[in-house]
């Protein structure tokens, strides 16, 4: 029963094979390869348009790279105050966008509105005193399960364009997302105003397999050197392109989300129908957010299960932690057996159970 992370599990057979068979022979080197050309043009068919597109290694290096294209060194990059690009990059977007200010907004359950966005930038003031805000990054899904709608996406892609920033979006878990919201790729990001995507694949079944996905191409001209000076020009690029190429065929992707998604439903039903525990917040990806009395988070750790212990910064006040009370983690992959997610629950009923008794 680990449910520290989808990250803990290794790749899908499917992706396995297609390394396997992707290592025979001698191809060209650093991107110059049959592989990387076919999912370039599958990255194409997968968002209706042309795309510009770097296969990385790792989303950090996705994650901070795509900043440093869309915020110079005297610039500020607008972020929730607990992304993942601000709180969990050990400084990579700082260092990589070359001493460029990061600022934390605030939102409920990780989502920051426009209204947020509209009175953080009226009251800059302006000048040389500090550095002018130029770019925008949001997560989706945030680092607390929750998914921007389109009508949301839409409305802070209207938001950035009014103040001329540049809209990044952070898709380390960007599948589960699609398959919770039921939209195309588009609809999603370019449609709805993103210039940028960091589009993750390790978390939902690839081996070690990110992308950088421009849809404004002016953005991605100087991308090329950016990577080679972030170490992510990869002479055996190959074996990247062969994990993307089937994650995408026949909808792999989509398949791999929607059963670590239905995991993370099932627990998270589970867990809210049990007298003592509720959610934080709702389940929309493949993470679950209970909030439950400290005993029992002890009692489930020490029954083996785990877990790891979250913030409760971004929970709505009527929602807030009680004396006593905590919030964890939950997160589900595309490996999660309906045996562990019902045997988690039945720990929890058990020690409730005995605990009203």
């Amino acid at each position: 029963m680990n449910f520290i992370s989808d990250n803990i599990v290794g790749a899908s057979q499917t992706v396995l094979n297609a390394i396997v068979a992707a290592n025979a022979g001698a191809v060209g080197s650093y991107g110059g390869d049959p592989f990387t050309k076919r999912v370039e043009a599958m990255m194409n068919a997968f968002f209706e348009r042309e795309v510009a597109v770097f296969l990385l290694t790792t989303g950090t290096a996705a994650n901070a790279l795509a900043c440093a294209a869309i915020c110079p060194p005297w610039g500020t990059l607008l972020t929730h105050r607990e992304s993942h690009v601000m709180d969990d990059e050990c400084g990579a977007p700082e260092f990589f966008m070359g001493g460029a200010k990061i600022i934390g907004l605030s939102g409920i359950g990780g989502k920051i509105a426009p209204e947020t966005l509209h009175a953080h930038i009226a009251a800059e003031p302006g000048g040389v005193r500090r550095p002018p805000i130029k770019g925008f990054s949001i997560a989706q899904g945030t680092e607390f399960g929750q998914v921007y709608t389109l009508a949301e996406l839409a409305a802070l892609g209207e938001a950035a364009r009014q103040h001329g920033l540049k809209l990044h979006m952070d898709g380390a878990r960007f599948s589960n997302a699609l398959v919770s919201l039921g939209c195309t790729p588009a609809e999603m990001t370019w449609k709805a105003g993103v210039d940028i995507l960091s589009f993750g694949a390790t978390k939902n079944g690839c081996l070690m397999a990110e992308a950088v996905v421009f849809f404004d191409a002016a953005l991605a001209e100087e991308f090329q050197f950016r990577k080679k000076r972030g170490g992510q020009t990869l002479s055996k690029q190959r074996l990247i392109a062969a994990q993307f190429q089937a994650f995408l065929e026949d909808d792999h992707w989509r398949a791999l989300a929607s059963h670590a998604n239905d995991m993370a439903q099932r627990l998270g039903a589970g867990l809210a129908a049990i007298p003592g525990v509720r959610l934080g917040w709702d389940v929309e990806i493949n993470e679950v957010f209970p909030i439950l009395p400290e005993a029992l988070a002890r009692h489930l750790l020490a029954k083996g299960a785990q877990f790891i212990d979250w913030s409760d910064g971004c929970l709505a006040p009527e929602n807030a932690l009680k004396p006593g009370e905590t919030i964890i983690r939950l997160v589900a992959s595309f490996m999660t057996r309906v045996e562990e997610v019902d045997g988690f629950i039945a720990l929890a009923q058990d020690f409730m159970a005995k605990k009203a008794a």
